[in-house]
Order: structure tokens, then C-alpha cells, then sequence
């Protein structure tokens, strides 16, 4: 809430600030208007004036001295208008000429002069596309998750040191007196508490110290350390653009790693001379195998067998092998 609160303040501010413009600014406003509306749009006191935004005051008035007998009245007699102009021409020259009036319209003239919306003049020059709002809302929710981990990571680590302390003090006595050895104890977490704020009982857990270190006990029988590790730390990967990102990333890259090894564990097969495609793996395999198969009325040898001369398969496979190679 408090984060918000700021935010909030900080848009205020803002706005205040945008929307309080001065007599001063209004009359610039106004005066950019005619003068684009009369001149050209995009025509500056600069450009009008033909100088740089950077000219000193001196080239200023020597610019404004040239301008003004061009625009002078009593040379242009049957010029529609020159009266406003040559009158315009004064105020921008003296706007340049003076410190702060300059300063004022320096301001408008890089960040952008606003335009008049019938009861107000607003800002129209930056107008945030649907990439730029996008990037800033992803930066704007990111940040904030990650101020909210941090918060939650502080909280976390009160809950443990409390938890421990608990464990210690009830294993040790309220002198906190380390007692070698290990000692089963029973923590209270705490009353719970239903919808209504009612007590609804306790909450104890099993845990284990030992020396200095403390477990927590499961029904199972096994222990998990109870310390600063157990807390999840705040980062930057855990935020939910960035998790996104991995996520699709590891789904990607898994895909890909599952067809390779697709890829690799097909079966491998071999041309013979004939253009026929055999198996290898099932022909080693029935080379090998098919002697033993019920019915086939063949043996091999057995191992420590005396026998001079091979079995039946034996022989099969070399008068096979032979017949390959007449081919």
C-alpha cells in the first residue's frame, strides 16, 4: 500500500506540474500558434528570426534590426497583414532578448510546445505506441514483483529466526544454554485462526535439534534444515516476463533435444548388393538366436565341449555369409 501511496503522490505531482502553466507560458503558446499559422508550420523564433538557437543576444538584435525592415509597414503598404506581422516580430525579439522569457520558451521549444484542446492546452507531440506501452507496463509489473519478493524474502527470514529461537528455547530451557547432543522437540507456530478471527487451535510441528542447528521432523521420518537457505531469495529470473521467457525457452530447446534423440535411436539399416534393405540388429539377432528356438532340432556346443568342428548354426551362417558374396 505504501509503495502505491508514493506512486500515486509522484503522478500527482506530475500532473500538477504539467497542467499549471503561467501567464507567461500562454502567451508563448499563443504566440507559437499565430506565428505557424502565418509563416509556415514548424516555424520558430529561431528560424523565423533566421539565427541558431544558440545565438547570443547581440545577433538576436542585429537579426531582429534586418527582419524588421523587411516587415516594416511603410515599405509593404498593400501587404494583407503586414501590420500583425511586423508587430509579431517585436514580441519574438523580445522574448529572445529577455533571460527568462527565453529560458521559458528554450523549454518548450526542445520538450515540445502543447496544443490547444478547447478548455486546456496538452502535450501531442510524444504519443506512446502500443511497443512502448507494452515495454513499460512489462518493466513497471516486473519491478514491482520484485520489490514484492524482497518484502516477502524479509518476512520469510523474521519466520525462520522466530521458528528457530522457538525450537532452540523449548530444546534448552529459557537460558538458551546449548545442550550437546540431539533433542526432539514440539513448536507452537501459533494459534489458528478461521474466517471469522475465531481461535481455532494450535499449530505444533516436530523438530530436531542439534547443537546449533535446527530440522524440521516429517512424519516420514525425515529432516529438512530450518535456516536462512530455506527462504527463497528475490531475482530478476523469478519475475513473471523473465520466467516466461525461460519457460518457453526450456520448451523450445526440449522439443528439439527430444527429436535429435528421436533421431538417433532409430533402427540402423544396411543396402545389400541386390538393393534389398536389411536389419543389421535383427539379422546379428537371428544369426545368434536362431538355433535355440523351440523345435529347431539343432544344438551348439556348450561351453568345455571337445568338439573339433562347429555347430549346425555355425555352419548355416557361413554357408549364408558365402552365398552373399557370390552374389
Amino acid at each position: 500500500m505504501r509503495l502505491f501511496a508514493v506512486l500515486f503522490a509522484f503522478l500527482a505531482v506530475l500532473a500538477t506540474t504539467v497542467t499549471a502553466w503561467e501567464k507567461e507560458d500562454h502567451e508563448i503558446f499563443d504566440l507559437v500558434t499565430e506565428l505557424e499559422a502565418a509563416e509556415g508550420k514548424g516555424t520558430t523564433f529561431y528560424s523565423w528570426l533566421d539565427v541558431l538557437p544558440t545565438a547570443s543576444t547581440n545577433e538576436i538584435a542585429r537579426a531582429y534590426r534586418k527582419k524588421s525592415i523587411t516587415l516594416h509597414p511603410d515599405k509593404n503598404p498593400n501587404v494583407k497583414g503586414i501590420h500583425e506581422r511586423f508587430a509579431r516580430l517585436g514580441v519574438v525579439s523580445t522574448i529572445l532578448r529577455n533571460a527568462e522569457s527565453r529560458k521559458r520558451y528554450d523549454f518548450f521549444y526542445k520538450n515540445g510546445v502543447p496544443k490547444w484542446r478547447g478548455t486546456g492546452y496538452y502535450y501531442s507531440r510524444f504519443r506512446p505506441g502500443l511497443g512502448f506501452v507494452t515495454i513499460f507496463l512489462t518493466i513497471l509489473t516486473s519491478s514491482l514483483q520484485f520489490m514484492i519478493q524482497k518484502i516477502n524474502y524479509k518476512k520469510d527470514l523474521e519466520r525462520i529466526e522466530l521458528i528457530v529461537s522457538k525450537a532452540k528455547g523449548a530444546a534448552w530451557g529459557s537460558k538458551m544454554v546449548p545442550i550437546p547432543g540431539k533433542r526432539k522437540v514440539r513448536v507452537n507456530l501459533g494459534d489458528a485462526h478461521d474466517e471469522d478471527g475465531m481461535v481455532t487451535g494450535s499449530r505444533f510441528l516436530d523438530m530436531i535439534v542439534e547443537n546449533s542447528k535446527v530440522y524440521l521432523l516429517e512424519p516420514s521420518g525425515e529432516l529438512h534444515p530450518i535456516d536462512s537457505s530455506t527462504a527463497i531469495k528475490p531475482t530478476l529470473s523469478n519475475t513473471w516476463f523473465l520466467s516466461l521467457v525461460k519457460g518457453l525457452f526450456y520448451k523450445v530447446a526440449g522439443k528439439v533435444v527430444g527429436k535429435a534423440s528421436t533421431h538417433d535411436s532409430a533402427p540402423q539399416t544396411s543396402s545389400t548388393s541386390n538393393g534389398a534393405v536389411a536389419d543389421t540388429d535383427s539379422d546379428e539377432d537371428s544369426s545368434t538366436t536362431g538355433s535355440d528356438a523351440p523345435g529347431s532340432g539343432t544344438s551348439t556346443p556348450q561351453l568345455g565341449e571337445k568338439s573339433g568342428r562347429l555347430g549346425p548354426t555355425s555352419k548355416a551362417g557361413g554357408m549364408r555369409r558365402k552365398n552373399i558374396k557370390r552374389k
